[in-house]
């Protein structure tokens, strides 16, 4: 069968699916492939930028040809530019796995961006407002939802959920169909970049790699947003003590540490407890049983003293807290309210006081409060996108296949391969999902010969997971991105070697 591919058509075709599996489980059409483009103008970065917003779909295709899923995306593209196959492209993917782009797009880089609070909270009415800190001034975004997310679907019932859902095979299609897009969109003169936020911190290291060894297509920078461990091994000891940093900087933000930390700025703090965590926590952490009592009661109570848990709990515990635990009890006494994972700035209330755990994320939920309405009314009334289909935030994409991670290797060795390509992390203190120590465990271990630390930096936010949330990391966090795209363009003529 002939490839489609070669002839990169507009078929706008449309497919009705039939089946009653959970996948196919609404009877509405799906766009195949289609666009529909409308014309914008905004002031962002203090210049004012005409803009192009095409939202549609474009296939993934078999070895035949053949059309078995499509993606739902949105373009963003500059106008009122000189050359615009020159301009840098960014391409972002959010995490789950099975989370729409949804995130990111209204709520970090894009030029709309969601209304809410100062502080990330949900307000109403709902709805869409202009983002001033948007990278748009220098970048084209591309927003990608991959299978399941979105309105992004699978069109052929036929086909194996195991040809998207799983570490490797996810970065397999998503380079295929990257590959169209920029052939498609004439992309591929320019630097491009790709950034990824959780799980698709994951997406994005292998898809370096990826894109490098089986489209032929070599980046100038990855942004991971709160990353995951990028398949870095950190069982045991090592892993029970990484999230001891977290717990301070939670503890402050709520005043729950001794008054001699308390008093001290957060910046100050930090650099202590993450010392602490590598020279004394992981040590004693290792010899198990083994440890002296003597020393057991001084780790307990320096552990207590970094954390606001008390040094019984911690005792109980075997010096180690989950933060399951962590998330009920820092405030379980004094307020009898829980702490969110994601961003534990944000404070939840649990039906009983007692347990382990608390009965939700209070942060989650109050984001979905807020983005729910926003981005199914921003995509249809003001990008023009009609569609039955419900946007799934969360999609169906389990089981998720997870054997064989080897993305922070990739990683490194697409940097080892490609000297023009930059990495930089950005990651909330308040995350307890995906803690900025375990980020920064991460980068150091990715790489532990140390020849690619000069092209990686790590920056962090007094934030949680999505630190773009916080109106002041909102344009803190994006300065940073729009400068980190500077630094990793070489002028023109330089050569990529070592």
């Amino acid at each position: 069968m002939e490839d489609n591919r070669s002839f990169y058509p507009m078929v706008f075709g449309m497919l009705l699916l039939l089946s009653s599996s959970p996948l196919f489980a609404q009877n509405v059409e799906v766009n195949i492939d289609t666009a529909v483009t409308t014309d914008h103008e905004q002031r962002i970065n203090g210049e004012e930028v005409s803009y192009s917003a095409t939202v549609g779909h474009q296939p993934v295709w078999d070895e035949d040809g053949k059309p078995i899923a499509s993606l739902f995306y949105t373009y963003y593209k500059r106008t009122n530019v000189d050359d615009t196959e020159r301009r840098p492209l960014v391409i972002s993917f959010n995490g789950g796995p099975g989370s729409a782009s949804v995130w990111m797009h209204i709520g970090y880089t894009g030029p709309k961006k969601v209304k809410i609070s100062d502080e990330g909270f949900p307000v109403q009415p709902y709805g869409v407002e202009s983002n001033p800190h948007s990278i748009l001034d220098i970048a084209d975004i591309l927003y990608v939802n991959p299978v399941n997310t979105g309105f992004s679907r699978i069109v052929d019932k036929e086909v194996k959920k195991e040809k998207f859902f799983g570490v490797n095979a996810d970065i397999d299609y998503l380079a295929d169909w990257i590959d169209t897009f920029v052939s498609r969109n004439q992309r591929w003169r320019s630097p491009k970049f790709l950034i990824g936020e959780s799980y698709g911190t994951t997406r994005v290291s292998g898809l370096a790699k990826e894109l490098q060894n089986s489209q032929w297509m070599f980046l100038n920078g990855i942004i991971l947003v709160s990353p995951t461990g990028l398949g870095i091994d950190r069982d045991g000891p090592v892993g029970d003590a990484l999230t001891l940093p977290y717990f301070t900087a939670a503890a402050w933000y709520h005043e729950a540490l001794p008054n001699a930390l308390q008093q001290q700025d957060l910046a100050d703090i930090l650099p202590e407890v993450e010392a602490y965590t590598i020279d004394k926590y992981i040590p004693a952490l290792s010899k198990g049983g083994a440890l002296e009592d003597s020393q057991k009661q001084k780790v307990a109570e320096k552990v207590a003293y970094y954390s606001g848990i008390s040094k019984g709990a911690i005792l109980d515990r075997n010096l180690s807290i989950s933060t399951s635990f962590f998330w009920k009890e820092l405030l379980r006494d004094e307020k009898e309210l829980t702490i969110g994972r994601l961003d534990s700035r944000y404070r939840g209330q649990d039906p009983q006081s007692g347990g382990e755990r608390y009965t939700y994320d209070p942060a989650l939920s109050s984001w979905n409060h807020a983005f729910t309405p926003a981005i199914n009314h921003y995509l249809r009334n003001d990008l023009g996108y009609e569609t039955d289909l419900q946007y799934w935030l969360f999609g169906p994409v389990h089981p998720w296949d997870r054997e064989n991670n080897r993305t922070g290797q990739n990683l490194q060795s697409a940097m080892n391969e490609n000297p023009f390509l930059n990495v930089m992390v950005q990651s909330g203190y308040y995350d307890g999902g995906t803690p900025y120590f375990d980020a920064k465990y991460t980068i150091w271990n990715m790489d532990r010969s140390g020849k690619l630390q000069d092209r990686i930096q790590f920056k962090g936010y007094r934030s949680g997971h999505m630190m773009y949330l916080r109106k002041e990391d909102l344009e803190s966090a994006n300065d940073d991105i729009r400068t980190f795209i500077k630094q990793s363009i070489p002028k023109d003529g330089v050569p990529a070697k070592y």
